[in-house]
């Protein structure tokens, strides 16, 4: 048997891939809005601090519905992430 460890980055990169494939497979459609819980796993941090930095540095395209409500752009995210991949 062979064990393999990550790191809790590479972990929750690992599990969105999974069930973004899942969803994919499965036909669902992929959600244009996410709540910040499901931005912070997307992008697999862990403090709202970051988040917030990230919105104050126009990194990422949220919304804000109502006073203390904050959606953030699912593409934008994506894009995001993309933009900063390294190359091996």
């Amino acid at each position: 048997m062979e064990v393999i460890c990550l790191e809790d980055d590479a972990f929750y990169a690992l599990v969105n891939e999974v069930v973004s494939r899942i969803n994919t497979m499965q036909g669902e459609k992929e959600e244009k809005w996410l709540t910040p819980e499901q931005a912070m796993i997307r992008l697999g941090i862990k403090s709202k601090t970051t988040l917030q930095k990230l919105r104050d540095e126009n990194a990422i395209r949220f919304s804000k519905p109502g006073k203390r409500i904050i959606m953030y752009d699912n593409q934008s995210i994506d894009e995001y992430l993309d933009k900063n991949a390294n190359s091996f």
